[in-house]
């Protein structure tokens, strides 16, 4: 679908929800010049405000994780997989738009939230008071937009929370790194070092591609095993498709490889720890937990932990979508998430499952409707 069809889309959706008029759509559709800047944090920012027709409302936009390695500069990652430009596509129906690199890349979710929060302040200082402001985000922008519901809600309207770890940052990172202690197991001799701490040369193997592909060798040499991985790790696959066990596989050791030091450094030690946990849906459980490596979680990290933590305390909506096969981030967070949930005011959860397998799997449809759903909430 081309970008004006996917604007005429937009705005024939807005209008069925009775949040547009056809004749202000159809005044309104001007995108204007994108600014760029820097704040003082180091956090880059773009701010669009609609060159004719600004309804007075804002979107702003969490980006997901971006590996804090040697070559990944700061940006705003904010294109869609189809290749349309966020900023573009909401200034197509009348809403501003405002955006951040955050101030450094890796693990940056508290800084992800104060560098949104100058982001809105600056916005303010610029173009104006919005009437609405609402915040979005995927992956770890998932997680940023959860929690500046929860904990900034005198900023936003509401809030759009896409394939993010919601339900528990613990939860996620013990998913990460269960896997990879599983893959050990079923795959000796593939990774040389400590799932706990990366070595410099399996990131770089991993960055210039022979780590994957090796991986991806093993797996196809060995399927047995490969489903063995799948059943005791609950990673999400499609039964029918031996092709997403190696995708996921590699999604979830991507993060383990890029992600660990980094995250390990700022929570100031090792986060992880399976000393007690029992794996289970091999062909010889006994065996798998006699023999699998065992980790004690530092704890320090564990307490730096909670600061990641949703509450469920929500005064304005929270829209959450999430596809139900996601095997990066787990939909289990959505389950865990609302068992914690305590609304008041205006607060709501309002989950939207997609029931396909992939991270962040979306079409730009859906993406839509639930955005429709959240301005639907006033």
């Amino acid at each position: 679908m081309g970008r004006t069809a996917l604007a005429c889309v937009i705005i024939a959706f807005l209008v069925s929800l009775g949040l547009a008029s056809p004749a202000r759509a159809q005044e309104t559709a001007v995108p204007g010049t994108c600014d760029e800047g820097q704040f003082s944090t180091g956090a880059l920012w773009k701010i669009c405000v609609p060159a004719a027709g600004w309804n007075h409302q804002l979107l702003v936009f969490a980006h997901g994780y971006v590996p804090n390695i040697p070559g990944v500069e700061l940006g705003f990652y904010d294109v869609l997989p189809d290749g349309t430009e966020l900023s573009t596509l909401v200034q197509r129906v009348g809403f501003a738009y405002a955006t951040t690199s955050y101030r450094q890349n890796g693990l940056a979710i508290l800084e992800g939230l104060d560098d949104i929060r100058d982001l809105v302040e600056l916005f303010r200082e610029r173009a104006g008071q919005p009437t609405r402001t609402y915040a979005t985000g995927g992956s770890e922008g998932g997680l940023v937009t959860a929690l500046l519901a929860e904990r900034s809600p005198d900023l936003f309207t509401g809030a759009l929370a896409a394939c993010g770890p919601i339900g528990s940052f613990r939860f996620q990172i013990n998913y990460f790194v269960d896997f990879r202690v599983l893959f050990d197991y079923f795959f000796p001799g593939v990774f040389t070092g400590s799932p706990i701490d990366i070595s410099v040369q399996e990131i770089r193997d991993w960055i210039n591609g022979s780590l994957p592909a090796r991986i991806r060798r093993r797996l196809l040499r060995d399927r047995e095993h490969a489903i063995e991985l799948m059943r005791t790790s609950r990673a999400p696959h499609d039964p029918a498709d031996f092709e997403t066990v190696v995708s996921t596989a590699l999604s979830i050791l991507e993060y383990n490889v890029l992600a660990t030091n980094d995250a390990r450094a700022k929570l100031g030690g090792n986060p992880f720890g399976n000393r007690s946990r029992w794996y289970s849906g091999s062909s010889d459980d006994l065996q798998l937990n006699v023999a699998v490596r065992r980790f004690a979680a530092n704890p320090a990290a564990i307490e730096a932990l909670h600061q990641y933590d949703t509450s469920g305390d929500l005064r304005i909506p929270l829209i959450a979508l999430h596809t139900t096969g996601d095997e990066t981030v787990p939909f289990t967070h959505e389950g865990l998430y609302s068992l914690k949930e305590r609304p008041s005011g205006r607060g709501r959860f309002v989950l939207l499952p997609i029931r396909r397998y992939g991270h962040c799997n979306f079409t730009v449809p859906e993406i839509l409707a639930a955005f429709g759903v959240l301005l639907a909430q006033q």
